[in-house]
């Protein structure tokens, strides 16, 4: 073994951490007795030669040892070798555009990839010889390394279909189907063969005449507890005719165990999902029901929390909150007296209360792990479909199963992101998750980080949300070793849904020596329920020592009074403004601005310090070389300069435009984008008093960066009140650019001209074609943010407010 491996330069060739002189060790340890050695061997080769996937000159090297490694017996744990050649030679398993990634430019060398995919495809006959391996790993992984890797998918094909007619291993089983849709997904001249194979698996064995189904799956009976009994001899409820019939008819439903079957649902979702049934769903969760069936059902053990940040903590210095609550009040439900519609926590209807009906229904022991994947898939190819998503997961979501509430949980968030629906009953059995002994931190933190990111589509979980937060104090704050103090997900969560019961545990909070960093965040969230915290916020800021920490401790304070627009708050605000130090200057006094911005008039005693700021610079006594800022505005960036001009605006008004409007011009023509978006929206704030910045908004119009366009079309449209040039611009923004549909659905339900533009550019056609929509607008594959669906709902509330609008202009 390992002939000529010493005949490489291995030296002159690179991995992710340089030359690659450490390989053919690497090499070598895989084929070692010491399965610790050969454990530490396979992921050096991950760490180095293909490190997150990439393929170096060195992996290419590799390529024929590893076959080599592979089609030897004697090698043990050889399915990891063969895994990790399915990965160099077919760049991506999951990725069904993997050909395509050759192109990215975060790789390397396209070519590289190339000849990867070339070479392990030319040694990919070793593999046909591994599919009967008495090495269960190795069986496990050559399904996928054949339908990736075999340059004949047709024989490829038809192997996997008799393997799967002797196979005894279930797991082996679901590899061979899966690798039939991976086939069936790469290969379009195979995808009909595949697709009714696929769909005779599907097939619950007892429901119709044994020669409706797809004989492969008759060939053995795998041991399974669960046998379907349906025919009986003599019986009337089948075909009972003493023939031996009944027994081949036993044998396919031991044929057809619920795994198989669910994986044959879930690839046939992934490449053929207009042949799943319209009854998808009970069929699949009388599937789970079986998977799951006779497992033991106990409660599950604590989980220990998450360990944060050495005592003394922040949560212990809340104090000792009992079970009554934050306010010391009885609250029996943590709801403070105050209870759902219907006087029952989290509502009823549909899945709902079946968890707190079973309070031991509960069970770590996953009678099928890999469960979650086939679900994973399952749901991808239902797509759209998402009231039958929505019922597959408040069947999940009232499993007995710990993990496949876990699962379910996190396959929820996935759909709330990208879709849009009524999701009352799954948002409530969400909240069903929270307490512990339901299943633990671990399953309750995960129904949290989903409810955190829905905001008002959290309302069905608010009870239990201000239950869970009244039962845990400590768990009101996050803090992290070196990291800033931050709200618990929970108090966020519940805070964004508008709850009144938030204010008491925010209330605590003010009471620490340091704020939670991103308390004002959540404050507008709250409104008026909110107002009792600005004289505690407003008596903090004044508090706050105006040194290098002074953003720290002062920015949630700030973000708060600017929330609740406490006026009241000014001389605390302009403290801060006036004894700013150098360190983070501009960051400090940018919360200032917008402050001070929301407060509007009533900020009238910040105007001299404003104009101050607006001042052209003066350069300071002493040194020149001493490196001391400038005094007054011009040490300052366009972009701050220009919400400098807007706050003066919303304070002064018209008579500050001797000031406001030079500012902002002049931004206009920086090279500094941030400067010319915030110029042009302060612009836009200006109305018709903006008139002279006409030309210049109307120049921004051809800008290259597309944000500046739409901040410049909106702004423009605001100083002419009329969409004639602006529309065509935000319209096509609208189609190409998907992030910007909120600021024109703005522009277009505040009026100004929308009558005109639906009548003639077909406005009132896109706002409808918006709302008809199912996708949310700025749902993206592979990443999120945090705000997508509270933004997608808002760009949802302002197509209908700009609709009716429009039908009252009539």
């Amino acid at each position: 073994m390992f002939g000529g491996i010493d005949e490489v330069d291995w030296a002159s060739l690179e991995h992710a951490y340089g030359p690659a002189g450490d390989v053919p060790e690497l090499l070598r340890g895989l084929a070692s007795p010491d399965p610790a050695v050969r454990e530490a061997a396979l992921d050096g080769m991950y760490a180095t030669v293909h490190h997150q996937g990439e393929v170096f000159d060195s992996t290419l090297a590799c390529i024929p040892f590893l076959l080599e490694l592979a089609g030897d017996p004697a090698v043990q744990d050889r399915g990891g070798v063969i895994e990790l050649l399915t990965s160099i030679g077919g760049i991506d398993l999951d990725g069904d555009d993997a050909l395509d990634l050759v192109e990215d430019e975060e790789f390397e060398s396209a070519a590289n990839y190339a000849m990867a995919a070339s070479a392990v495809t030319a040694g990919a006959d070793v593999f046909l010889a591994q599919v009967g391996a008495d090495d269960r790993g190795v069986r496990l992984a050559v399904p996928l390394a054949l339908a990736s890797l075999h340059a004949e998918p047709a024989l490829v094909l038809a192997l996997l279909r008799e393997r799967l007619k002797v196979e005894q291993d279930p797991e082996v089983r679901l590899a061979c189907v899966e690798a039939g849709g991976r086939i069936a997904l790469r290969h379009d001249r195979l995808n009909p063969e595949v697709v009714e194979w696929l769909t005779g698996l599907t097939r619950v064995p007892h429901d119709a005449d044994p020669s409706a189904y797809d004989p492969d799956a008759y060939a053995i009976a795998p041991p399974y507890e669960h046998e379907h009994e349906p025919y009986r001899n003599g019986s009337g409820t089948g075909n009972g005719n003493g023939n031996g019939q009944y027994e081949r008819q036993k044998a396919g439903a031991r044929g057809y165990d619920p795994g198989l079957r669910l994986s044959a649902l879930a690839q046939l979702a992934r490449c053929a999902p207009h042949r799943l049934p319209d009854d998808v769903v009970p069929g699949v969760t009388g599937l789970l029901r079986e998977l799951r069936g006779g497992t033991p059902e106990a409660p599950s053990a604590p989980t220990p929390p998450p360990q944060h940040a050495p005592a003394p903590s922040a949560a212990a210095r809340l104090g000792q909150s009992g079970p009554n609550g934050p306010s010391g009040q009885t609250n029996s439900a943590g709801t403070n007296g105050q209870s759902s519609p219907n006087g029952q926590g989290g509502g009823q209807g549909g899945q709902l209360g079946h968890l707190r009906a079973r309070p031991d229904a509960t069970t770590t022991e996953r009678a099928a792990p890999w469960t979650g994947a086939l679900l994973r898939t399952l749901h991808s190819g239902l797509g759209d479909r998402v009231d039958d998503r929505v019922a597959l997961l408040a069947d999940q979501l009232c499993s007995p199963d710990q993990g496949q509430r876990i699962d379910a949980v996190r396959m929820s968030s996935g759909l709330l992101r990208t879709w849009r629906g009524e999701y009352a009953e799954l948002v409530a059995l969400l909240g069903e998750q929270l307490p512990e002994d339901r299943g633990g931190p671990r399953l309750a933190d995960a129904a949290i980080a989903v409810l955190g990111e829905l905001f008002a589509l959290a309302e069905p979980a608010t009870d239990a949300l201000a239950e869970y937060v009244a039962a845990n104090p400590d768990r009101w704050v996050q803090e992290w070793v070196g990291g800033p103090l931050m709200l618990g997900g929970a108090v966020t969560a519940l805070a964004r849904t508008g709850d009144a019961r938030a204010v008491p545990v925010l209330t605590r909070m003010l009471e620490l020596p340091e704020a939670p960093q991103d308390l004002g965040y959540v404050l507008d969230h709250l409104g008026e329920a909110a107002a009792p915290l600005a004289p505690v916020l407003r008596e903090r800021l004044g508090a706050v020592a105006l040194d290098d920490r002074l953003y720290d401790l002062a920015g949630p304070l700030l973000y708060g009074l600017t929330a609740l627009r406490a006026a009241e708050a000014m001389p605390e605000v302009l403290r801060v403004l006036r004894g700013v130090p150098e360190y983070r200057r501009e960051w400090v006094v940018e919360l200032v601005l917008r402050a001070l911005t929301a407060f509007g008039p009533a900020a009238g005693e910040a105007v001299p310090d404003l104009r101050e700021l607006l001042r052209p610079a003066r350069p300071l006594r002493g040194d020149a070389r001493s490196g001391a800022a400038p005094e007054a505005g011009g040490a300052l960036s366009p972009a701050f300069r220009a919400k400098a001009a807007a706050a003066l605006w919303a304070v002064e008004g018209s008579d500050s435009a001797d000031v406001v409007l030079p500012v902002l011009l002049g931004a206009l023509s920086e090279a500094d984008t941030g400067g010319r978006r915030s110029a042009a929206t302060a612009l836009g704030t200006m109305g018709p008093a903006a008139a002279v910045a006409e030309p210049a908004l109307t120049e921004l119009l051809a800008a290259a960066d597309p944000w500046t366009r739409v901040d410049a079309a909106v702004a423009l449209w605001r100083v002419t009140g009329s969409p004639r040039r602006a529309w065509p611009v935000l319209r096509a923004a609208w189609h190409t650019l998907p992030f910007t549909r909120v600021p024109t659905a703005q522009r277009l339900a505040a009026g100004g001209g929308i009558t005109a533009v639906m009548a003639v550019d077909g406005a009132e056609a896109l706002l409808r074609s918006e709302l008809a929509g199912v996708r949310r607008h700025n749902a993206i594959d592979g990443g999120y943010g945090s705000h997508d669906i509270v933004r997608d709902e808002k760009l949802l509330a302002l197509c209908r407010r700009a609709l009716i609008r429009e039908r009252r202009s009539l």
